[in-house]
């Protein structure tokens, strides 16, 4: 059995973890929109045409944010096509994922979707076909008081008071050369200016979240970056950074690709932290996740060519016990980022590398969902900054890991202690040294675990993979636990 030790003091401090991390992605691709969480007459459906089940599941998930419409769709979408009456709707064809669009679902069913969900909107502008007038009409119209023409069009349709959308991306991973409308870095800058500058003329409280690269992968990666933050500066609030990973063939691997997940993190706050001394401005660019996933099986040929069909099937991950705990290791990267990144979006959320997966009769829970809701259950409080003393090993592509991987959350007389035994092989005995911190008793405690790293949930056996309660801890000095190989464990202590 190897052995760590996690040292805390609630005096070191990382920063507020703000709830807006545990968002999601809502995309027109595949079914995740028809089919998926919107679906009228379906008898799980409520009157508004949203599926009754999907809604309670991302519930359970403390979804706090959702992007829409895209993505890669965003980049060829018009807003004007999907508001109004929906039988005068045009018919579209969608180039991003070779579909058939019939916009049945547009601006205000999703922000119905919202308040349903009791979650924050987050919109994406089209800056690849559409212009920075089209961006600044759509907050004209989500956020104006009537008087003006889309406020006034905004009535007509049925809502006379403004949505209020504060979060706003200006386009989608626009360095991409899949990207409709995708430019050089220097023309995005021109066209984001513009845009950013007419939407907060239009509505001063709004917050932009620029396009940073599409990955580390990218060629554009650090030096696209870098120059949209120096040169956007005050009219971009956040910086996008996107990041799907796969199994490389290799569990132990696998689970050393947080010490990348981290670096991206860190290379990108760089960027703004130096862009801000640049400026002397006293303000900075934060950071926003805005796509995050597992993602490798379900990729390009069929998997993303909908051959101009209606929602077909595209994307559809089927997720394993080994792809919950990376999953668990971004959302514990964001925590100990807490200073610097600020918002967060799994993309997506129904079907499409979903934790929910649907058929007209039901829906299943993926392995990542559960990953995801131990942690989002937990939200709230300051993420601590530890020590960690644990054996390592050597990754072949990320260098020297600890087997233990964790984030930890201070929150007045709780703390939230999140912990991955990475070791494939061997149980872990994990000692908390919370120096000023009493530790009282473990309120709340579950785990993730199977004996199968290529265990799946499905619909014949929806519980392969799922959290259960653990009630491990030892509590004297210090609190400490065994943790089996490759497991992942959340709890909640009261503290004196």
């Amino acid at each position: 059995m190897i052995k760590a030790t996690l040292h805390l003091h609630s005096k070191f401090q990382v920063g507020e973890v703000d709830d807006r991390i545990f968002g999601g992605f809502i995309e027109h691709l595949g079914r995740c929109v028809y089919n998926g969480i919107y679906e009228p007459g379906n008898r799980l459906s409520n009157e508004a045409g949203f599926r009754s089940d999907v809604l309670q599941a991302l519930r359970e998930m403390n979804v706090s944010v959702a992007r829409y419409p895209g993505g890669n769709f965003a980049s060829g979408y018009h807003w004007q096509d999907g508001i109004g009456p929906q039988s005068h709707r045009p018919t579209t064809r969608d180039l991003a994922w070779q579909s058939t669009e019939p916009n049945t679902f547009g601006t205000d069913e999703f922000l119905r979707y919202c308040r349903e969900l009791n979650c924050e909107p987050m919109l994406c502008t089209n800056l690849g076909t559409g212009t920075p007038e089209e961006a600044m009409s759509w907050v004209e119209y989500c956020n104006s008081p009537t008087g003006t023409k889309f406020a006034n069009l905004r009535e007509e349709n049925g809502n006379p008071s403004p949505y209020d959308v504060k979060l706003w991306c200006l386009g989608n991973e626009m360095d991409g050369p899949w990207q409709l409308g995708h430019v050089p870095v220097e023309e995005y800058v021109n066209r984001a200016r513009q845009a950013a500058k007419m939407m907060k003329d239009c509505d001063p409280s709004i917050q932009t979240v620029a396009c940073g690269s599409s990955g580390p992968q990218m060629p554009t990666f650090i030096d696209w970056d870098r120059t949209v933050i120096e040169q956007l500066g005050g009219l971009a609030d956040y910086i996008s950074l996107h990041r799907y990973v796969g199994h490389p063939g290799d569990d132990q691997e696998y689970l050393a690709i947080s010490s990348s997940i981290d670096s991206q993190i860190e290379t990108i706050d760089e960027c703004a932290r130096v862009a801000s001394r640049k400026h002397r401005s006293g303000r900075r660019t934060y950071l926003c996740f805005d796509e995050w996933n597992v993602w490798y099986r379900a990729r390009g040929g069929v998997y993303s060519d909908g051959r101009g069909q209606f929602a077909p099937p595209l994307l559809e991950e089927q997720y394993t016990f080994a792809d919950a705990l990376v999953v668990a290791m971004f959302l514990m990267s964001f925590i100990r980022h807490a200073d610097s990144v600020k918002i967060a979006n799994l993309a997506q959320l129904v079907n499409v590398i979903a934790p929910i997966f649907t058929n007209s009769d039901g829906l299943f829970k993926q392995t990542i969902f559960h990953a995801f809701r131990m942690i989002s259950s937990r939200k709230g409080g300051t993420a601590l900054q530890a020590t960690l003393d644990c054996e390592t090993y050597q990754s072949k592509e990320h260098g020297e890991v600890p087997f233990l991987d964790y984030a930890c959350i201070l929150d007045d007389d709780e703390l939230k202690i999140f912990l991955l035994n990475r070791n494939i092989h061997e149980s872990m005995e994990i000692s908390i040294d919370s120096l000023d911190l009493d530790l009282q008793t473990a309120s709340s405690s579950e785990i993730l675990h199977h004996q199968d790293m290529t265990a799946t949930n499905s619909f014949d056996d929806p519980n392969e993979v799922k959290s259960v309660e653990m009630n491990a801890w030892q509590i004297q000095n210090q609190a400490t636990i065994e943790l089996p190989a490759h497991s992942f464990v959340a709890t909640t202590f009261k503290l004196q």
